[in-house]
């Protein structure tokens, strides 16, 4: 019989998806399920970039640019230089989703055997991405108790070895929430500028910040145009998941010129999804407002309740709109699959992603789950209530 790859089969499941068979069953049994798992907002597409796909002029659906569209990457230069970040469309490439930009970033930057640090928990997927690319992922824990603030300088410098490439942080953070302050940025661009390495920052989530806080991006900092790579996306500023349009953007010209190659491997990004991205960047700044206060009480009211259930520590989200909470449960992964197999509250269950996945090391994040607050209010308060019983229910 023919053979499985080594790297397939070391290729992670994601946790956020791999339970969606059980709640396929349960919505067979007829069990209503709160989706608290996945990073989906309900929040409308702005009908700007529906328009734009609805009303366009094209003949012949063509290949684009392997890089993007120049209109379209001289439009994503505008919004940065709105941003305090100063970069180029020729700094820009589009990609087929935040997913494919770091991809292309892990082919850029690293040979197979070469090291990332990457403070933890972090997105699922990062697992998958240095799977496929051969690269080692090397975690730097951050915890629950410190609202996963980032680790002492010490903790990642006695981690760099010669193999060390970079150092890879989300900001805001998936699964966290958790906002890097302008000093902890200047601080990882003192370690990668003293060690010459790379400093990636996956920044899909720059407009959800809260409490009054703002984002800091690593090139807003000076002297970052060699470091400093980011990683952007569509999907969650636009509500827009299934566009599948990202870019990668970096000042470093090496950097560009080898990501392209990647880009023209794979030909191009997709034309009808560049159309709507491109519309979106008109959205108006009341768009935001009114999201970012939406999820900023959908936070608060998530917090509040969860905060009520004895045993159940949560971290307090500064942006995103993702928590990290931990369970009086041995093994969430059992407990999340017991809430949609053998689990019901008056007819209704939620799905939560089992938080180990979220890690590296092995047995951390054990009794954690990430929940997703991309519900409103009203179902959140159901969901939290129906966690609060399923945990009076639930034996290890």
């Amino acid at each position: 019989m023919p053979s499985i790859s080594v790297k397939g089969q070391n290729m992670p499941e994601s946790p956020i998806r791999k339970l969606v068979p059980y709640a396929e069953k349960a919505y067979k049994e007829n069990k209503k399920v709160y989706h608290l798992n996945i990073g989906q907002p309900d929040i409308k597409t702005p009908q700007i970039a529906m328009n734009a796909v609805a009303s366009h002029s094209l003949d012949v659906l063509a290949y684009s640019r392997s890089e993007g569209s120049e209109e379209y990457r001289e439009k994503i230069a505008q919004y940065y230089k709105k941003n305090q970040i100063d970069v180029d469309a020729d700094d820009i490439i589009v990609t087929t989703g935040g997913s494919e930009a770091l991809l292309f970033a892990m082919g850029s930057i690293a040979d197979a055997g070469d090291e990332i640090i990457i403070p933890e928990p972090f997105y699922a997927n990062y697992n998958g991405f240095a799977t496929a690319s051969g690269v080692k992922i090397v975690p730097v824990i951050s915890k629950i108790e410190d609202n996963f603030a980032l680790p002492p300088i010490s903790e990642f410098e006695r981690l760099i070895t010669p193999r060390t490439k970079a150092i890879l942080i989300c900001n805001p953070g998936n699964p966290t929430g958790y906002l890097y302050s302008k000093e902890e940025i200047q601080t990882l661009a003192s370690i990668v500028k003293k060690h010459d390495l790379f400093l990636v920052a996956d920044e899909v989530y720059r407009e959800f910040t809260y409490d009054g806080f703002e984002h800091y991006s690593i090139l807003q900092e000076e002297n970052m145009s060699e470091n400093g790579i980011i990683i952007d996306s569509v999907s969650k500023r636009y509500s827009m998941c299934g566009a599948r349009i990202g870019c990668l953007v970096s000042k470093n010209k090496n950097v560009i010129k080898t990501a392209l190659k990647f880009a023209q491997a794979r030909l191009s990004p997709p034309t009808f999804a560049q159309i709507a991205s491109e519309a979106a960047l008109q959205t108006p700044q009341s768009y935001f407002d009114d999201v970012i206060n939406e999820y900023e009480d959908r936070r608060n009211t998530l917090i509040q309740h969860l905060q009520e259930i004895p045993g159940v520590k949560a971290g307090v989200p500064k942006g995103a709109f993702y928590c990290i909470v931990e369970l009086p449960v041995k093994n969430s992964d059992a407990f999340a699959q017991w809430l949609l197999e053998k689990f019901d509250y008056n007819g209704e269950t939620i799905m939560v992603a089992p938080a180990a996945g979220f890690y590296s090391s092995p047995g951390v994040g054990l009794n954690q789950v990430r929940i997703a607050y991309v519900l409103n209010k009203e179902s959140l308060i159901k969901a939290v209530k129906i966690l609060k019983v399923a945990l009076e229910q639930y034996r290890d």
